[in-house]
């Protein structure tokens, strides 16, 4: 398998193993999951009308421009499903590239190329399209402090996929799970404000349970709840919906006693404003939930058979 930091080449595994940062376990159960779906009997299509020793060489080419995000992770279906199909890739991932370059070549039994192509596709398009929006939204915050970070909102199974590929286009990763940090949204503080508990007072109480490494963030959306909970002592405040006005008025509210995160409807168009108020983070769900797949496809290479080919007369 290539190594996605270096671009070198080797033939692939047997087993798919860690890409980046995505754990092996987490990328093996997506591959099986995945092709157990898409050919669960075997591919009947390929079995009926290509014969058992016929080879394949396949191209993996770009339709558009963009970001490359998932080329080891196709890689990986390949050898899943053969492990002698050899893929050579010719772009590392957080590469950019143009309509009509080739990413990679693959090269192996046709009918297991031919198996694999799907679902090694599907991954690859949809890694590199949220690559290549992250990678947008990055250069749009270029001049600012801000770092664009992505959120929960992601395809429930392809979470450190598509952290990967956020990763891949420049931006940071939230947290990955419930389990990883302390994030009280509006719902946890309605819970308490229906039982009377004081904010400040259920930060304290948190704070005094968590171990020290645990890192804590409270959203907030208006402008009075910004005081007691810095006050209390986060880590982070997200300012859930502010208008930029309102944005730079909470940063020096805040004055950094806390990192300041901007979240909620956040767009291309108005990334630049409101990472231009001063806020260190800006979490934009919309690099996972709305990135379209990008249009990447894989083409067989198809050489003249000379025993067939027609002849000068």
């Amino acid at each position: 398998m290539t190594d996605i930091t270096t671009g070198a080449t080797a033939a692939a595994p047997t087993t798919p193993t860690a890409v980046g940062a995505i754990p092996p376990h987490a990328l093996r159960r997506v591959i099986e999951t995945a092709l157990e779906e898409d050919a669960p009997w075997g591919d009947v299509t390929s079995e009926a009308f290509v014969p058992a020793d016929a080879t394949a060489t396949a191209t993996l080419a770009a339709r558009e421009p963009g970001v490359l995000s998932g080329g080891a992770v196709f890689a990986a279906v390949m050898a899943a499903v053969d492990p002698g199909i050899v893929v050579t890739l010719e772009r590392a991932d957080g590469a950019t590239f143009a309509a009509g370059d080739t990413l990679a070549i693959v090269s192996g039994a046709a009918r297991s190329v031919l198996r694999a192509e799907r679902v090694a596709l599907n991954l690859v398009q949809r890694m590199s399209g949220i690559a290549t929006v992250t990678a947008r939204y990055v250069a749009a915050v270029a001049d600012t402090r801000a770092r664009i970070v992505d959120t929960r909102k992601t395809t429930p199974g392809l979470r450190a996929l598509e952290r990967h590929a956020v990763r891949c286009g420049g931006g940071h990763n939230h947290r990955t799970s419930l389990s990883d940090a302390v994030l009280a949204k509006d719902n946890h503080l309605a819970v308490l404000a229906a039982r009377g508990v004081p904010i400040e007072e259920a930060i304290r109480a948190a704070r005094e349970r968590l171990g020290h490494t645990v890192h804590l963030e409270v959203e907030v959306d208006r402008i009075d709840q910004i005081e007691p909970v810095v006050g209390a002592g986060v880590d982070t405040i997200m300012l859930d919906n502010f208008t930029p006005d309102m944005l730079r008025a909470g940063v020096a509210l805040v004055g950094g006693r806390a990192l300041v995160e901007a979240s909620g409807g956040v767009t291309l168009e108005s990334v630049a404003t409101i990472a231009a108020t001063g806020v260190d983070i800006v979490s934009v769900g919309a690099l996972t939930h709305s990135a379209r797949a990008l249009d990447l496809g894989l083409d067989v290479v198809v050489e003249p058979d000379v025993a067939t080919a027609p002849r000068d007369r």
